[in-house]
């Protein structure tokens, strides 16, 4: 070959495999064949002149380099640029106008084309505007709230109020509202949805603008708009905050082309057909064979291509790629040739193994086009597949989702193009995790869900509280039709969704390979870094809407991650059968402590890190064998202390700068590039938006803790003598090995990850559920009202089947949708991933527990894990899957039982926040009758040591939780308290019949008795506990007292105040407070009455005191006639819908019973005494619960409260235990009012003015009753009246002579 072809070659230096030995295969052809088979791969054009004339001239590689050119060269006259075209102004590359055409604040992407609101209205137009012809733009909505798009000339002035549409020159539609805007607005178009592509046409010629909506006319929007000299229009959005979109101009292909309109950016014409040229030789070469043998070319099959070192084929596509490597940088082009031919290659169907060519091809590339080729085209190649994945429409068969996913898959199966997506672009320039999301159709009817589920359903029985009643037996035939015709419908989609999430797997599986070390890291280890990354991100910028993630992309790839995960961990299980299997999986303890995975900022269980390694070096050393560096802890603690001076100085630069540096990250909302948001817009001088902390701050060199980037396989999987993620085995850990190590981390992100918004986005999605609910409730309310609607009222009837008929259509609609998001989010096998992830967390925090005080490093997020997830499994799935059927089910409640029951009071946990949350896990846990039954399986140990915990005095901690759950180990066995809600809200409708205080009663007789045990045992302890509980319980009455007061008074001004509905929400709370510690009381003095009644005791008689002033206390406020209490009940304002009555005073009438009437003899005369020598004590109050009180007091038209009046609440037995208690105090109040001399004032206490004077104190001689003093003394040691510590108390009798 002569230097002429080499110089077609010198774009880089190609090594062709040769081997000597085989000339068949690589001895260049002879000239002739060598001729034909190049005049075969590039055909002269017809404008060559005759083809013979072509053919007499043989071709060889040293006339080919210009042979091509001068191809080449016929297309370069077609170009149809926009300079030729008139009618449109501005640069060749039209984008947003980031320098001066906006107002308010706004994102915008890298490539000028994304942008996100930030402001409350915020606008912006295009650099390029057009006067004359036909123009058409692409906008992708990324966000379905208000926004308005159109077209707006330079003389338009908008502000935070007005936007495009608002000012007499601009036009908009806005598909939130389902209208049209200039100046004045009416209905016009459709609403849209997110991933619409809103198209904005223009005709200047006749003055009209029209908007398309995914390629459907919406019809002529504004007609006469002005035109003529001096009036240009650029397109323009206003768009409210976090509102998101990205336009097309034409640097890529429109997705829906109007016929007549050209886009603002002229397409690249002659690229594109050079391109379609280029592609056509190389489909030529893929698809012909040389047969030096036989000396003739061979047609053969191009899917089995293979690149064989053949340097005739070699240097032929060499001199195509020539050519072809420049133009496959340009995004148009990847997207409408090389895209579309490398999807071609994947039509045929088949598994994407079939399909070898693809591997070949990009080889090919590998082998022919400079680095900075490949990666630019592989970039763009990504970023348009993941934009056609997102926003494809969605069909039954999701045929477009798969396609794009196939070659995807196929293109990522590539080692080398897997390796170099993943290290640069997959998640530094892509949000990569939208593969795995597989979005919800919002319009069920497009999306074809009707064909596909034809027959709907929904639940028709419902009980009193509105709960669906499950009992199939009692279905109609055609009931029992219609729900089995839906479940086949929701079942084929489940297989069609389940097409698609295997294929995602796939996906993931590939970025996990381990094993593809041939060149460089493997893909695993890239993969691993990040992932930590991204959780980073997540983690870090909880505000910041640009950076994270979206809750709805994250549940489908944390479901994704844990099938890829287990599959690689059970393959591991296979090889080496010494480890554990997935089913057993955890994450050890070392992970925690050891320094090896970053946590970033995250709370440990014990508080910051830095105070852990200072606290705990001495554990560390003598459990883990790890030596933390002094220089560590150092430098860790200085770091505390600059973080203040650092952030200061990250903010000094100008604000461009600043600004532009801190929000450098990829962006989600914006969307269709899902590139970076680098750019922030602000019309004000000052950026609000500079974080406190540097985003990306250089990290300090620690001694030990490497950075996330810098860590090596060895570092992660380590080797032999060095542990890598799992070094400093305590000896509580078993030397067995687990799994891979990397696995082991990917796993630790994923329990993350379920805690950063996966939970919560899983509560959201249950609306659709509790929709379908509302809607089958009011339709079945509506068909009763038509059947009992009489004939003659034609008129209510019309109006009823109107109704009807919408409540209908909107069943058929939700249920439809419901099917989708059930098979996508809450179908049997992602209830088994949470089931496996809730496991995982369990065994975590066991073996992480058993290293004692090592726990403390245990990040928080495991235990919030571990109570979310079994809350999800109980509240979100059900009822489409039942939590009983889950394997091991009962054995997993008895462990989530035990370490509420263990960690609810554990000091090794510090933060505030977690424990509210165990001790609120723990109240709901106790609620349910199979939750309650584990606690009552966990150890007996570990029972006495959980209810000891719930027994401390109340002061200084959250008792009101605490309170919560012993009344729930009560409810069900005390006086008149059976009952699930209140009598007098029987009839209206709860808000949500699963609330765990809606639950039946189900008290624990086993942990009853382990508080009975406790508190006789321990008499300190006992006084203690009841001490606080009589003082919470004074000051939530006294409360109770005091808002409704101010309540009633705001009620009774005749200027209608309202009162605050927070004021309401504590005052109802303080109410339900009382209410509760009053039932705690009932059940001490039931389990435990010697703790009041037996006056051996110490405190026993100064309790009884306290108890009977307080009880008599609640008596007289709530049972005194036309008092406060009953006015306040009467107005029956809402918020305060559980203050009544009957609830306080039941639980009143359970003490008093107690002590009164099934007490011993001594116990009885005691309680009476003490209660008869309260001064407060009335007679008529006792008389008011039956219903005894004063006759004349009571109005005719009021009902009296009166016991006898709930027989469904109250037994007969425990009626007439009260008549018993009422003739007994009548009588004892006569004797004592008999018996009684009269007191000097002289003689009764200074204190309380309502005892005689009992008790002398030492040394100072003050004197008052043995009430006061007692309970003073329980917390000051003070005397009353001369502040001498008081050394003693006598008691004290008036001298006789006197």
């Amino acid at each position: 070959m002569s230097s002429k072809g080499g110089t077609a070659l010198s774009r880089r230096s190609y090594r062709l495999a040769s081997d000597a030995d085989n000339p068949k295969v690589t001895g260049i052809v002879n000239e002739k064949l060598l001729s034909d088979y190049l005049q075969h791969v590039f055909p002269a054009s017809g404008k060559q002149g005759p083809a013979s004339a072509a053919y007499r001239k043989s071709l060889t590689f040293q006339d080919l380099g210009a042979h091509l050119e001068k191809l080449l060269a016929e297309d370069n006259v077609t170009e149809d640029s926009r300079d030729q075209i008139e009618g449109c102004l501005g640069p060749l590359t039209v984008v947003l106008d980031h320098s001066s055409g906006f107002e308010g604040l706004l994102f915008v992407d890298d490539d000028l084309l994304g942008v996100i609101g930030h402001s409350n209205f915020s606008s912006i137009r295009a650099t390029t505007c057009v006067y004359k012809g036909k123009w058409v733009y692409e906008v992708l909505v990324s966000s379905q709230g208000l926004m308005q798009i159109g077209w707006c000339t330079l003389n338009c002035r908008f502000n935070q109020e007005e936007g495009v549409g608002d000012t007499p020159d601009s036009y908009a539609y806005d598909g939130n509202r389902v209208r049209k805007w200039n100046v004045t607005t009416t209905n016009y178009g459709k609403s849209w949805a997110a991933g619409d592509i809103v198209s904005c046409l223009i005709d200047l010629d006749e003055g009209t603008i029209t908007f398309c909506l995914n390629g459907q006319s919406l019809g002529v929007a504004f007609s006469n708009i002005k035109t003529g000299p001096g009036v240009a229009y650029f397109p323009a959005i206003s768009l409210s905050f976090k509102e998101s979109v990205a336009f097309n101009f034409g640097s890529r292909p429109l997705r829906y082309p109007v016929e007549g309109y050209l886009p603002l950016q002229s397409p690249p014409t002659t690229d594109l057909i050079k391109a379609n040229r280029l592609l056509g030789y190389l489909k030529t070469v893929l698809s012909t064979s040389i047969d030096t043998q036989e000396e003739k070319l061979v047609e053969r099959d191009s899917g089995t291509w293979q690149i064989q070192g053949d340097p005739t084929i070699l240097v032929t596509l060499a001199h195509i790629f020539n050519h072809f490597a420049p133009l496959m940088c340009k995004v148009y082009l990847v997207e409408d040739v090389l895209m579309n031919f490398l999807l071609s290659i994947l039509e045929g169907g088949g598994s994407v193994d079939e399909h070898p060519l693809i591997q070949q091809l990009l080889d090919l590339f590998w082998l022919l086009m400079e680095d900075h080729e490949v990666n630019e085209c592989l970039k763009q190649l990504m970023m348009s597949l993941l934009r056609a994945y997102r926003f494809s429409p969605i069909i039954p068969d999701l045929g477009f989702q798969i396609h794009y996913l196939r070659l995807t898959t196929a293109i990522l199966r590539h080692e080398k193009s897997r390796k170099y997506l993943l290290s640069n672009v997959l998640f530094d320039v892509l949000r990569s995790v939208v593969f795995f999301y597989i979005k919800t159709p919002l319009r069920v009817k497009e999306a074809g869900l009707d064909e596909l589920i034809p027959t709907t359903w929904w639940p028709t029985r419902f009980d009193k509280e509105g709960k669906d009643e499950r009992d199939t037996c009692e279905e109609t035939a055609e009931e029992r039709l219609r729900r089995r015709a839906y479940e086949r419908g929701c079942h084929r989609l489940k297989k069609r969704i389940e097409v698609v999430e295997e294929l995602q797997v796939q996906i993931l599986r590939l970025m996990l390979n381990n094993k593809d070390k041939g060149t460089g890291e493997a893909s695993r280890y890239i993969f691993l870094n990040k992932f930590r990354k991204f959780l980073q991100e997540n983690a870090s910028n909880r505000g910041n809407p640009t950076v994270l993630c979206p809750p709805e992309y994250m549940v489908c790839f944390i479901h994704r991650l844990i099938t890829a995960i287990r599959s690689y961990w059970d393959e591991g299980k296979r090889k080496s059968p010494g480890s554990i299997s997935s089913e057993d999986a955890y994450v050890p303890p070392q992970l925690f402590y050891n320094g090896k995975v970053d946590y970033f900022d995250l709370q440990r269980l014990g508080g910051l890190l830095s105070h852990l390694k200072k606290t705990l070096k001495d554990d560390l050393a003598a459990k883990a064998n790890i030596i933390i560096d002094p220089a560590e802890i150092q430098a860790s603690s200085m770091d505390d202390l600059d973080e203040d001076e650092e952030t200061g100085a990250a903010q000094r630069p100008s604000g461009a700068v600043a600004m532009g540096g801190a929000l450098a990250r990829p962006s989600w909302l914006s969307s269709p590039t899902l590139g970076r948001a680098n750019r922030f817009l602000s019309t004000a001088a000052v950026s609000l938006m500079t974080p406190r902390r540097p985003l990306a701050p250089p990290e300090k060199v620690k001694v030990r803790t490497l950075a996330v980037e810098q860590r090596t396989e060895e570092d992660i999987e380590g080797s032999h003598g060095n542990d890598g993620l799992l070094l400093g085995r305590p000896l509580e850990e078993p030397d067995q090995p687990i799994t891979e190590k990397s696995l082991l981390e990917i796993l630790d992100g994923v329990v993350m990850m379920y805690n950063l918004s996966v939970h919560q986005q899983l509560g959201k999605m249950v609306v659709v559920s509790d929709d379908v609910h509302e809607y089958a409730v009011a339709l079945k309310d509506t068909e009763e009202k038509i059947a009992r609607c009489p004939s003659r009222r034609l008129d209510i009837l019309e109006e009823l089947q109107k109704s009807q008929k919408v409540f209908a259509e909107k069943l058929n609609h939700l249920s439809r949708r419901l099917a989708w998001i059930n098979a996508t989010i809450y179908s049997k096998e992602k209830m088994l991933d949470v089931y496996w992830l809730l496991r995982v967390c369990i065994r975590t925090i066991e073996h992480s527990d058993s290293t004692g005080s090592l726990f403390a490093f245990m990040p928080e997020f495991y235990l919030n894990v571990a109570m979310n997830s079994y809350s999800a499994l109980k509240n979100y799935f059900s009822p489409s899957n039942c939590m009983e059927e889950l394997p091991g089910y009962e054995e997993t409640l008895t462990q989530l039982a035990a370490i509420l029951a263990k960690h609810f009071a554990d000091p090794r946990i510090v933060g505030t926040d977690i424990k509210d949350s165990l001790m609120q896990a723990l109240a709901s846990y106790v609620c349910y009758p199979q939750s309650l039954r584990a606690v009552e399986r966990i150890p007996e140990e570990q029972r006495m040591a959980m209810m000891r915990n719930l027994l401390a005095p109340y002061e200084q901690r959250p008792w009101a939780q605490t309170n919560w759950i012993l009344v729930r180990l009560w409810r069900g066995c005390g006086f008149g308290y059976r009952y699930t809600r209140l009598p007098h809200l029987l009839k209206t409708k709860p808000e949500d019949a699963n609330l765990p205080s809606l639950q039946k009663p189900c008290p624990s007789l086993l942990l009853q008795r382990h508080m009975a045990e406790l508190l006789s045992q321990d008499k300190d302890m006992a006084a203690s506990f009841l001490n606080s509980v009589l003082n919470q319980l004074n000051w939530a009455f006294s409360e109770f007292i005091g808002m409704i007061q101010e309540i009633q008074q705001a009620a009774e001004r005749p200027e209608r105040n309202f009162v605050d509905t927070r004021q309401l929400k504590v005052c109802a709370t303080c109410f339900d407070l009382s209410v509760s510690l009053l039932r705690v009381l009932e059940m001490t003095i039931t389990l435990v009455p010697e703790i009041f009644l037996d006056w051996t005791r110490p405190s026993a008689e100064l309790l009884l005191r306290r108890l009977a002033q307080l009880l008599n206390q609640v008596l007289n406020r709530v049972t005194a006639e036309r008092n406060l209490f009953d006015r306040v009940v009467n107005l029956r304002l809402p918020g305060l819908e559980s203050v009544d009555h009957y609830p306080i005073l039941v639980a009143v009438t359970g003490i008093l019973v107690r002590i009164l009437v099934d007490s011993d003899k001594h116990g009885i005369s005691r309680a009476a005494s003490v209660l008869l020598s309260d001064p407060c004590f009335q007679l008529r109050s006792i008389q008011y619960l039956l219903g005894e009180g004063d006759a004349g007091a009571t109005s005719a038209d009021q009902k009296h409260f009166s016991l006898h009046t709930y027989t469904d609440y109250i037994s007969t037995e425990e009626e007439q235990k009260v008549e018993r208690m009422l003739t007994f105090l009548t009588e004892e109040s006569k004797q004592a009012a008999a018996s009684t001399a009269p007191t000097s004032e002289d003689d009764l206490c200074p204190i309380c003015y309502a005892h005689s004077i009992s008790a002398i104190f030492k040394p100072c001689s003050h004197k008052s009753c043995k009430a006061c003093i007692n309970q003073h003394l329980m917390n000051n040691k003070d005397c009353f009246f001369c502040k001498a510590t008081i050394t003693g108390v006598d008691d004290y009798t008036k001298p006789a002579s006197s």
